[in-house]
């Protein structure tokens, strides 16, 4: 296993920007804003040779009595416990505070190599600030700028000393990679938590509490999953503070690079226009997707209630008639399990390839028994098909003229290769491309 280094310290230190160096990419949201991260957030870090996963932490407020930053401070606690060593990230220019005195007495009482680092050191004329946290009564202090990377050099060497020798890396089973995406406060952190069977990510009533996305690699029956929390997507004329746009381009980015976007829809709330269009974001992107209507245990029913769902969903959603749906209460576990039955099964599909020689035998029945319609008075014969992609299963047809199909006829090509080939959940990508033509 790979040692994993949390990096702690009070709100607006600059512990999301710290990150985001060594992870080598913008992984955390970084803004001039206390408290923009709330959830530990996991990144893989490689220096000198030695591998390390880095946890990014929220905030930690010791006299904190908030509901979410009381929940932050916990979260920070789980990444300490979590962490093999412990980067205190401290500010320069704010100089000492009775919050840093109060963190510093923590890890003292934790058995942990701990670095002091003291950041916003960004040149000479700033290094005397840090000198003041020579009072924490520690013999090392790690001068750096986070931002700019002055320093950092220096501090990971010396914390790269206590990581072992990273082994070659073994080919790593696939993960399933699953965003869970929605508008706000439909349950989306909470469903997380329940898949996960812990409280990975701060669930609270209040809209917004997710804002960074965050990834959760993890085991189920034997099966490798990366799990995505992802912050709620309001409609684009409500998005007003810098902090929220950061937090829905995470979202948005979430979508694109997972395999299986699980929908939430607010059962008490039934199917809106920002679920519609939300769904539409994933089947533009191409990701597979499950709409999971949560909160159901709030619904007085009868026997036609979840058919009157089922109805109105496909009504406001015909673009997405082929996505699976399951009703389910992430507050109480119903039908919780029964998502991890249906990513199973979409993702066959979603990575089904078929072989070449029966794709096109089978397609020339299909216009054998509906053949294309001329164009000019001419035919216009199919000469080939190849499925060209999974993820989503993509399909190139090879035709004499590709201005002459029409949609209608594409979608009776796509209808009878979902029904032949067993690609009834997943969305389908199909392109007509011209024929080569024959040299004399």
């Amino acid at each position: 296993m790979k040692p994993v280094v949390a990096i702690v310290g009070r709100p607006n230190v600059g512990k999301s920007t710290l990150f985001n160096r060594l992870a080598r990419r913008r992984k955390a949201i970084v803004i001039d804003q206390p408290g923009a991260t709330r959830d530990r957030n996991y990144a893989d870090c490689l220096w000198n040779g030695k591998a390390c996963l880095l946890i990014d932490t929220g905030g930690f407020e010791p006299a904190a009595t908030e509901g979410i930053l009381v929940q932050m401070r916990e979260q920070t606690r789980l990444a300490i416990d979590e962490a093999d060593l412990i980067v205190f990230l401290l500010d320069g220019p704010q100089g000492l505070t009775p919050g840093d005195r109060a963190i510093a007495v923590l890890l003292r009482g934790i058995e942990k190599p701990v670095f002091y680092a003291v950041n916003k050191i960004d040149g000479l004329k700033h290094e005397t600030l840090s000198y003041e946290f020579y009072g924490l009564g520690v013999e090392t202090l790690y001068p750096v700028s986070a931002q700019h990377g002055l320093g950092v050099a220096e501090l990971m060497d010396d914390l790269a000393r206590l990581m072992p020798e990273t082994p070659p890396e073994e080919a790593e089973e696939e993960r399933i990679r699953i965003a869970v995406i929605g508008k706000p406060n439909v349950g989306k952190s909470s469903l997380v938590n329940r898949l996960l069977g812990s409280e990975r990510t701060i669930a609270h009533p209040t809209p917004g509490t997710t804002r960074d996305a965050i990834d959760t690699p993890f085991a189920f029956r034997g099966r490798k999953y990366l799990l995505i929390d992802t912050a709620g997507i309001r409609r684009k004329s409500r998005v007003s503070l810098t902090l929220e746009k950061y937090s829905v381009i995470q979202a948005l980015k979430a979508v694109s690079r997972c395999d299986i976007a699980l929908i939430l829809i607010d059962a008490e709330e039934g199917v809106t226009e920002q679920d519609a269009k939300i769904a539409g974001l994933a089947l533009e992107s191409g990701t597979a997707a499950i709409l999971v209507v949560n909160k159901w245990d709030r619904i007085v029913k009868d026997n036609s209630t979840v058919g009157i769902y089922v109805g109105k969903i496909k009504d406001q959603m015909k673009f997405l008639d082929f996505a699976p749906i399951l009703f389910v209460s992430a507050l109480t576990g119903q039908r919780v399990a029964k998502i991890f039955d249906a990513v199973e099964s979409v993702y066959g599909q979603y990575t089904r390839r078929v072989e070449t020689p029966e794709l096109n035998r089978k397609v020339q029945e299909f216009l054998a028994a509906n053949p294309p319609p001329q164009f000019r008075n001419r035919a216009n014969p199919f000469n080939y098909v190849s499925q060209v992609a999974v993820k989503p299963p993509t399909f190139v047809f090879f035709v004499r003229d590709p201005r002459a199909i029409h949609f209608s006829y594409e979608r009776y090509l796509a209808n009878r290769l979902r029904e032949t080939f067993a690609f009834d959940r997943v969305p389908l990508r199909i392109f007509f491309k011209r024929k080569a033509r024959e040299k004399p």
